[in-house]
């Protein structure tokens, strides 16, 4: 394989600090980009396998096409056995319907069936590690069949694969990098379709929020969040109870960087804060960590808290994780430590609130004082 082939499939997978539809990743071209420190981490953190914790082992594709039709419900019939007859998933031919929850259905009603390929979910698997298989993006899939919180797959539900999915096997992202002895007869028309599915697997903060949860069985529950736990959780994550939507200062410092446009072009999901290495940087409210962990490289040291009611607040550039996926906190507990990790020139903290996955300004939710 080709050095330029190579190196567009990595630097492909380096996500973006912004939301999908509209980020920049890299700095830019005519500013050297300088790595910061190592990411250091404390004895009781990052204690879990080598790969990420959205990648869920190989995933074996078991994608079968279902022609589009239509459906008229029986008494009885329930939307997820209506899609284990047709082939169809649920949550498709409730998008298709527009159905909303609890997707109540009648005897006569005339249903669309959505055609298309499905894949069937098997154990453990998760939505990103589903994606990377079929080369498409994550947050594609999930706006074509509807996914909703708490973003749980289980297992044998059928999810629906966009149109265009590549058809080799998943190349390797940049948490795994592509051997220096690997093959250098490439193909034009094979490299092109190693650079899509390349560019398909950036991964960001929303793709973690649906998409890292592996899948269980129906009628499973997910593991309940503690305090302090021996090593990361790697089983699906229940989520907290409700959220009243009261937040409080991660670290204080200089604004480096506010919400939306800045000057440079460029659209800041969050707010950037400038403080001392190993300033202490506290949870900005009570929660259950869903991701701990270095593997998104333009973050460097990412924690991400789930809490509850939507609401989600991400801590990027952290120089030390001090909680592991799965952990409870509570409002103003230490999480980590200011650093200067990922695509940054000095220490501080990047700082996100969303609700329902949209980036909100957090300014409008921290006190002024």
């Amino acid at each position: 394989m080709g050095a330029g082939v190579a190196a567009a499939m990595l630097s492909a997978c380096i996500p973006s600090v912004q939301a999908p539809a509209r980020r920049a990743a890299a700095p830019p071209a005519s500013t050297p980009f300088k790595p910061g420190p190592l990411l250091e981490t404390n004895d009781g953190a990052l204690v879990a396998p080598p790969r990420p914790t959205w990648d869920g082992g190989q995933v074996v594709k078991r994608d079968s096409a279902v022609k589009p039709g239509e459906y008229v419900v029986r008494a009885g019939d329930t939307l997820r056995g209506i899609g284990n007859r047709t082939g169809a998933g649920s949550e498709a031919i409730a998008a298709a319907n527009n159905l909303p929850p609890p997707f109540t259905i009648y005897p006569g009603q005339r249903l669309i069936i959505p055609g298309g390929r499905y894949h069937s979910v098997a154990a453990g698997e998760t939505g990103i590690a589903i994606a990377q298989a079929y080369g498409v993006r994550w947050a594609d899939m999930v706006a074509l069949n509807g996914l909703e919180e708490p973003y749980i797959l289980r297992i044998g539900q059928k999810l629906q694969v966009p149109e265009g999915a590549a058809t080799m096997q998943p190349v390797r992202t940049a948490a795994a990098p592509i051997p220096s002895g690997a093959p250098a007869a490439v193909t034009s028309d094979q490299a092109s379709a190693l650079e899509r599915r390349a560019a398909a697997f950036s991964i960001g903060i929303d793709d973690i929020v649906t998409g890292s949860q592996p899948a269980l069985a129906e009628g499973r529950r997910a593991t309940a969040a503690v305090a302090k736990p021996q090593q990361a959780v790697a089983t699906a994550i229940a989520q907290p109870a409700v959220f009243n939507g009261r937040f409080a200062w991660p670290v204080r410092g200089r604004l480096l960087s506010s919400f939306g446009s800045n000057k440079d072009g460029r659209i800041n999901d969050g707010i950037n804060i400038a403080a001392k290495a190993g300033t202490p940087v506290l949870s900005a409210g009570s929660g259950v960590v869903a991701y701990s962990g270095d593997e998104i490289g333009v973050f460097g040291g990412l924690v991400l808290i789930d809490h509850g009611g939507g609401w989600i607040t991400a801590y990027g550039h952290l120089g030390r994780l001090d909680v592991v996926r799965g952990e409870k906190v509570g409002a103003g507990e230490p999480i980590g430590t200011v650093g200067q990790t990922g695509y940054v020139s000095e220490p501080q903290l990047h700082f996100e609130i969303r609700q329902k996955r949209k980036p909100i300004d957090p300014a409008s939710k921290l006190p002024s004082s």
